[in-house]
């Protein structure tokens, strides 16, 4: 019996089934590494929750563990022009005091491995700290046709800034380099060395966090360049207002929107950014400042 010829349409269909079969078979392989490396990332969120304490600065030592670490990063590693209270070794400035204040404490060294600072304009109608820092240094930069702080509530208003990372959490290790030390000999294990790139995305975790549970809804941000860029790998997704702004090296303003970050956070983030919220929720009537225009009432 002659066999039956195939035409080029069997052929073609052949083809199209072989190849669905070959990303199938790819596709069940790859599905455990995915899972797999999904596990791996939760457990190391997991550990970032343990590992540190997320605290807002109500109290005077709190408040001076904050002032101590920026003064650390921002003047004598970084060297900016900042007014300082050199006798004890503080960064302060007038916006402190219409500021919420956070600080990232690592538990089992009890050193202050992070920090940031909230910026709400004041009530009081005649003060010169109703207008942001970002106001203040951007007013002849702002370039973007439809976002600009001028032109939103103030209510809603605020600005993220003074992020510092203290320099024992930004040390970078490997198989052949030793573990850092934090700033007491503390050494540090290789399992809490994996946590410290989650700092930057903990204090903007921090930062999103206040924003909602304060009302506010409209962030600004002076950032350079590269920083927007990192965070849009986890879904935050910052718009460039402004032209270059020269304040503490080249820098632009930046603008988000408190509920669109919300939605268009990493999925993988949500569990942490709810156990931030959930620690810090109780702590903030203490911690929010006299000053600050009310968005809670």
């Amino acid at each position: 019996m002659t066999p039956k010829a195939c035409s080029t349409d069997d052929a073609a269909d052949a083809q199209a089934l072989a190849n669905q079969l070959s990303l199938k078979e790819k596709c069940m392989r790859a599905e455990p590494k995915k899972q797999s490396k999904r596990a791996a990332t939760q457990a190391l969120f997991e550990s970032f929750e343990r590992d540190y304490e997320f605290i807002l600065a109500t109290k005077d030592q709190d408040r001076k563990k904050v002032f101590a670490l920026r003064h650390e990063v921002f003047l004598r590693e970084l060297h900016y022009n900042m007014r300082e209270d050199s006798s004890h070794h503080l960064e302060q400035d007038e916006y402190d005091s219409t500021s919420i204040h956070c600080l990232i404490k690592h538990r089992a060294s009890g050193l202050s491995a992070g920090c940031l600072r909230l910026v709400m304009p004041s009530q009081e109608e005649d003060s010169p700290l109703r207008r942001l820092p970002v106001e203040i240094h951007g007013r002849d930069h702002f370039n973007h046709p439809d976002i600009t702080p001028y032109d939103l509530p103030k209510e809603e208003l605020c600005e993220v800034s003074r992020l510092a990372i203290a320099r024992p959490f930004r040390a970078h290790h490997s198989k052949e380099e030793p573990l850092p030390y934090g700033w007491d000999g503390y050494r540090f294990s290789e399992a809490e060395a994996k946590t410290f790139p989650l700092l930057a995305i903990g204090l903007f975790l921090c930062t999103y966090s206040l924003v909602g549970l304060t009302g506010r809804r409209h962030v600004f941000a002076m950032m350079e360049p590269r920083l927007p860029r990192l965070l849009a790998l986890s879904g935050f997704h910052f718009t460039k207002v402004s032209e270059t702004i020269v304040y503490h090296g080249i820098r632009n303003a930046y603008y988000i929107d408190h509920r669109k970050a919300e939605k268009e956070m990493h999925e993988d983030l949500m569990p942490l950014y709810l156990h931030i919220q959930r620690a810090l929720a109780p702590q903030l009537d203490a911690a929010m400042p006299a000053m600050a225009a009310d968005s809670l009432s």
